[in-house]
């Protein structure tokens, strides 16, 4: 099976967002949560690809279009890892955005909340599970995707509790994403 990860934003381009009272930047943090969930997959036998950009094909050449990488390769699954944000300082959890509801890309983004919830959970019993939301925005990474895809929003990285969370336990995100990844093809 092949896996396209697509750690959101761009270090140096586009940071994503950030936290500025813990001095993190969102673009790091998906950077080295997705490095791990590539090591685990392939330490299980998937091919995986990562790419890192925030899908502004064109304008720099520091940009690649992630959804026409992953078509081009034959990605059989798409997987943007993002941290959330919010206006509030009080939002929290984790949610898993997918293009429609009743289709694959809902299935995997079901067994990737599943284990982040479980697997976090276990951490802070008050972690909120947001759910598997359909994506109303129009994401590129959702809607350009010739297979199955999902963006996770791992956490609040505004939220202190959250953005600790991301900090201190980044290998339990990631091999709670990669387990979400294999539960879809058990």
């Amino acid at each position: 099976m092949k896996i396209f990860l697509n750690p959101g934003h761009h270090p140096g381009v586009d940071s994503g967002a950030v936290n500025k009272e813990l001095g993190l930047q969102e673009c790091y943090i998906t950077l080295n949560i997705s490095k791990r969930v590539k090591q685990y997959l392939e330490a299980v036998g998937y091919q995986v690809q990562m790419v890192q950009s925030d899908n502004l094909a064109g304008e720099s050449p520091q940009y690649i279009n992630v959804t026409e990488s992953a078509n081009t390769w034959g990605a059989d699954l798409f997987i943007s890892i993002h941290c959330n944000s919010a206006t509030r300082s009080d939002a929290r959890g984790v949610e898993t955005l997918c293009c429609g509801l009743g289709d694959e890309g809902e299935r995997l983004a079901e067994c990737i909340q599943n284990q982040v919830v479980a697997t976090i959970q276990k951490i802070d019993v008050s972690f909120p599970d947001r759910g598997v939301k359909k994506d109303v925005r129009g994401l590129a990474v959702l809607r350009a995707t010739a297979m199955p895809a999902v963006l996770v929003e791992m956490a609040f990285i505004n939220n202190v509790e959250d953005a600790k969370l991301l900090i201190d336990y980044e290998d339990e995100f990631a091999r709670a994403i990669a387990r979400g990844i294999s539960d879809f093809y058990v």
